[in-house]
């Protein structure tokens, strides 16, 4: 379809259809025929539809005709030998003279209705007069009369040539008989005129009625054509209004990408960049770089099989980078065959800068979410660690006060003894009186270092057991600290059992009750640290829920089943604490959203993403403010996404 540029003016449908009509005929001499009947018509018949165009034509045509007849006569009569009478000059002048004055009104009318009412007053006048003048006994029966009623209702239509027929009928059926058998004329006993002017009579109203129902026939068709040819620019008017209201780039191609046609945002471009607006013929993909250039050959081979071809592409436009989306599709012709493509182009750069930042803000929440994710995960382990080490510093605290208390030192007093005493031994221990007291004290000394020694085995064996406690909980968040993104088979429960861990002396420390209810249930393949994650989030949300709430009795249940139909795993995390409220539910995992005065509204979004990322879902529910709250993380078993 041709695009209008806003300068150009556009010919209405009856002047559009007077155009096509006088393109139509390919033989030359019939153009220079019709140029040559056109200069006698006035600027609104040019303009008029194809059959009013071709009435006007004939009016001229044959007012042309009978002045060149009618002059042609006289100038024959005036040769002959009988010479011009002066009542023949007078009609001959008259005639031409009327004839002249039909084509002044062509050339000043609007429509032909007074023009072609004059050529038929003055050819029913002109046949009347000569039949009377000239007495012709079957002058009025003649097959030129018949042309009257045909050319009237023709260049007329029915309801005016209907007077003129009827005028033939009274003159020729009634008056002309009365005329030719009036008394003395030597007819009067011929009866045969009245029988054939009658016939004549019924003849003349045939001759109309043919050319009414031929007129009402092709008035129908025109109006039907018309009708139609209106619908059809009235629809191309707001195709052309709808593809020049868009900022789109709109153009066909055919299949060797010449241009066809192209909308002013096309044109604009190119006029812009390329220097000037390109022609119908040329090739838009010269003005494409070589590798483009390629491309497109390709995708318009793609086109020529019938294919639909949809792309992104980017172009150097001025001085930046320009994405633009596009689309090609085919054309048919004749027979189906595909005879070009229809081009759509949007400039989609906005778009994918826009798809950028969020992909840039995507990546910045998830690192977000893992570093809060980390910090959960830290402050389980600082609890647990820092509570053992309590421990710790307890039994250390033991083992150096029994120590400092031992009596080693008093073993060493004796052995000093002993050994001053070497040589004597034997006197010593039964004479001297320190030596005496050695054997009692030794015995006391053997009771009291084995009670020491039973105390502070025990102090190692708690310190030793507490080193072993601080080492598993930094192994386990050295396990769930690793890069994410490895798939692994899980067994569930005990992953959970591990994120409780994490918070097991901040629950115990709050008065947190926890309770458990696993199912048995398979272990499936994800990734541990999104799993890992999520789990984190809503047991830090459940425990924030649980203290901000009045309730006495603060109860966390965590639940593991498979779902009714056996295809999805259901973790529930119900908690009786804050509650959500009903007009928050359907934010509870918009970004940014909290209605925690600390929090930052990134948890639950993000783990909301990674539920997603899994092919499951995270889903929430609360009966009100006050009633609790339970969040639902629906996993697959076998792989198969979870619906939305």
């Amino acid at each position: 379809m041709k695009s209008t540029s806003p300068t150009e003016t556009k010919p209405s449908a009856p002047e559009a259809a007077g155009l096509e009509a006088r393109s139509a005929s390919p033989w030359p001499p019939q153009r220079w025929l019709l140029t040559q009947l056109d200069r006698f018509l006035s600027q609104a018949l040019r303009r008029a539809s194809p059959s009013d165009l071709s009435r006007a034509r004939l009016t001229v045509g044959a007012t042309i005709f009978l002045f060149l007849f009618v002059l042609s006569y006289q100038v024959q009569t005036l040769l002959s030998a009988a010479g011009l009478q002066g009542r023949d000059l007078a009609v001959g002048l008259s005639a031409m003279t009327a004839y002249a004055g039909v084509l002044v009104l062509m050339r000043r009318a609007a429509t032909i209705r007074v023009p072609a009412l004059l050529l038929c007053a003055v050819l029913t006048l002109a046949l009347v007069g000569s039949i009377f003048t000239l007495s012709i006994p079957l002058g009025g029966t003649h097959a030129a009369v018949m042309l009257l009623p045909a050319l009237s209702v023709y260049l007329l239509g029915p309801r005016w040539g209907f007077p003129i027929t009827l005028f033939l009928i009274a003159v020729m059926g009634f008056a002309y008989p009365l005329y030719l058998t009036r008394p003395g004329s030597g007819l009067e006993q011929d009866s045969q005129f009245w029988g054939l002017y009658l016939f004549g009579s019924i003849s003349f109203l045939g001759a109309w009625g043919l050319g009414a129902l031929h007129s009402a026939a092709r008035d129908e068709v025109q109006l039907s054509l018309e009708r139609t040819l209106k619908e059809k620019r009235e629809s191309e008017g707001k195709l052309i209004s709808l593809f020049e209201s868009t900022g789109d780039l709109i153009c066909s191609l055919d299949l060797e990408g010449r241009l066809i046609t192209a909308n002013s945002a096309l044109k604009q471009l190119l006029s812009r960049n390329y220097g000037r607006v390109l022609a119908p013929g040329e090739s838009l993909l010269n003005t494409l770089p070589p590798a483009n250039k390629e491309l497109w050959s390709q995708r318009l081979g793609e086109v020529a099989s019938g294919q639909s071809v949809r792309f992104e592409e980017e172009y150097l436009v001025g001085d930046k980078r320009t994405t633009y989306e596009t689309g090609l599709s085919p054309i048919p012709g004749e027979g189906g065959q595909i005879v070009g493509a229809t081009v759509f182009s949007r400039d989609v750069s906005a778009r994918k800068e826009v798809e950028s930042r969020l992909g840039e803000m995507h990546r910045t929440l998830v690192d977000v979410s893992r570093q809060a994710g980390m910090a959960e995960i830290a402050t389980g382990v600082l609890h647990n660690v820092g509570n053992t080490l309590n421990s710790v510093n307890i039994s250390t605290a033991m083992l150096a006060d029994l120590l400092r208390k031992s009596r080693v030192s008093g073993l060493a007093k004796a052995a000093q003894l002993l050994r001053e005493h070497t040589q004597d031994l034997a006197a010593f221990l039964s004479s001297d009186p320190q030596g005496q007291k050695l054997s009692g004290y030794f015995i006391a000394l053997s009771e009291s270092l084995v009670e020491e020694r039973e105390a502070m085995s025990r102090e190692v064996l708690s310190l030793t057991e507490s080193v072993e406690h601080i080492k598993s909980v930094v192994s386990m968040q050295q396990r769930h600290a690793r890069t994410g993104g490895a798939v692994e088979e899980l067994q569930v429960p005990q992953l959970i059992d591990e994120a409780l861990r994490l918070h097991a002396v901040s629950f115990e420390r709050l008065g947190i009750a926890v309770e458990r209810e696993y199912a048995a249930v398979v272990p499936i393949s994800l990734d541990r640290h999104k799993l890992l994650q999520i789990l984190i989030n809503l047991l830090s949300n459940a425990r924030h829920a649980l203290v901000d709430s009045q309730t006495q009795a603060k109860r966390l249940a965590i639940r593991v089943r498979p779902s009714s139909d056996g295809a999805r795993l259901l973790i529930e995390v119900a908690d009786n604490g804050m509650g959500i409220a009903p007009e928050n539910l359907s934010r509870i995992f918009t970004q940014g959203f909290t209605t925690k005065k600390t929090g930052h509204g990134f948890g639950l979004h993000i783990s909301a993403l990674a539920a997603t990322e899994m092919k499951g879902r995270l889903t929430c529910a609360s009966p009100g403010p006050g009633q609790g709250a339970t969040f639902t993380l629906e996993l697959p078993l076998a792989g198969e996404e979870v619906t939305p």
